[in-house]
């Protein structure tokens, strides 16, 4: 069973990333078959943050705070464990790169 879960995007406007992360924070929720809206914001935000329940997805802690182009976009992973501990769920499977499977 899942819980809610607030999902949010922070991004800098134009940030070449930002459309990685979106669609990497929906293929997520397929997998894990979840409907949870990815709420935007636009501004001055380490450009992308994808934020779960108040904590960024790549280093487990409240978000950054800065305008600046982040190197360490998250992973189709780190979202998806992000989303599994936020929710409840328990499985992943991934292949040998460590990308998520479909």
């Amino acid at each position: 069973m899942s819980v809610p879960v607030r999902i949010e995007l922070l991004r800098a406007p134009d940030c070449p990333h930002a459309d990685a992360t979106r669609r990497d924070a929906h293929a997520a929720l397929r997998h894990l078959q979840r409907a949870s809206a990815i709420v935007e914001r636009v501004g001055s935000y380490p450009s992308p943050t994808l934020v779960v329940d108040g904590l960024d997805v790549v280093t487990g802690r409240p978000p950054a705070r800065g305008d600046y182009c982040r190197l360490d976009r998250p992973t189709r992973t780190q979202i998806t464990q992000a989303l599994e501990r936020a929710g409840g769920s328990s499985h992943v499977e991934t292949d040998a790169s460590g990308d998520v499977t479909e």
